[in-house]
């Protein structure tokens, strides 16, 4: 017991110099941007100001519509609206900034091929499905997608998809499509698969917004988080009990994977339940995995296939 114990202390003193190391590292690294508030610029213009914000950001007007089409959009009362909503809200960016900072900070850290990005925000009329988008040299945020779950402009939204709308979920949503192209896709279709993979997104975000809580990184309530970590070794039991980890039935992504207001167990407790906890338990895998091959890069990570990574992860919840 005692040479148990030694070696989980020797392990947790090893990790804190090693994130201490990555920590100073960071802090060292030099971070330049400025947010270009395209929401204020585009909703606050006039007609003769139209060509001049089209060449500065020319990818926010598609070829083939007219002026009108945006002088419209300007004019709009619906749009103006919204807008000035956005800017109640977020008079300034203030601590959201500081975080894209940090952020910026340690993907240069961990991808250094990889510069500070272009930083914009806008409007998009509430498109949910297109948040925010980190790709390459460019970062876009909807404000308009931020607003707070309690937000009248959100009423009509299911419980579930209005905790994405926080503005807490700005940065996850930036590493999100940050991962895009840089994790290998699923070899197949079990479970297991699309577990892992985004335990790898998840597991990201460890990495990147290591200073956000694990409820902010997968966009749950801190309840949701106790209910998983509370039935965690329940959950898995259940997987293994029933065979679904390499089961390629798409049904299971519906059931744990995929946004949804529950997971579907097809129990008395799913409605207790958070969905997407496929999700979660493929996010422990990976940090197990992670804590017992320490040698293993980030990028390494991200390339190995699932099966790969479960069998050496050791991962194996406790029973309460």
């Amino acid at each position: 017991m005692k040479k148990l114990l030694f070696a989980l202390f020797a392990i947790s003193l090893f990790s804190c110099k090693e994130e201490s190391k990555v920590e100073e590292a960071v802090a060292k690294i030099p971070v330049e941007f400025k947010v270009e508030r395209f929401d204020q610029v585009f909703y606050q213009s006039k007609p003769e100001d139209l060509q001049k914000i089209k060449a500065q950001y020319p990818f926010f007007f598609p070829v083939g519509n007219p002026d009108s089409v945006w002088v419209n959009k300007i004019k709009n009362p619906l749009l103006q609206e919204l807008y000035k909503e956005v800017q109640m809200k977020y008079p300034t960016l203030g601590p959201i900034e500081t975080d894209m900072e940090k952020m910026f900070a340690y993907v240069q850290y961990y991808f250094p091929k990889f510069k500070t990005p272009r930083v914009i925000t806008l409007i998009n009329e509430v498109d949910t499905e297109a948040k925010s988008f980190y790709v390459d040299t460019l970062a876009l945020v909807s404000l308009d997608c931020y607003l707070g779950k309690e937000h009248r402009f959100y009423v009509d939204f299911p419980e579930y998809k209005k905790q994405s709308l926080e503005p807490n979920q700005i940065l996850p949503d930036l590493v999100s499509t940050f991962c895009y192209g840089k994790i290998a896709p699923p070899t197949d279709r079990t479970l297991l698969s699309a577990m892992i993979y985004y335990g790898k997104e998840l597991y990201v975000k460890d990495k990147l917004i290591p200073f956000y809580s694990d409820a902010d990184k997968i966009g749950y309530t801190d309840m949701q988080i106790k209910f998983c970590q509370e039935n965690e070794y329940f959950m898995w039991s259940h997987f293994i009990e029933n065979k679904l980890l390499f089961d390629t039935n798409s049904k299971n992504e519906l059931r744990f994977i995929k946004p949804a207001p529950f997971s579907k167990f097809y129990l008395e407790i799913d409605n207790q339940t958070p969905g997407r906890v496929g999700q979660w338990l493929g996010w422990q895998i990976v940090r197990s995995y992670m804590e017992n091959n320490e040698k293993v890069t980030l990028e390494q990570l991200l390339a190995m296939d699932a099966k790969t990574i479960f069998d050496n992860s050791k991962y194996k919840p406790k029973k309460p």
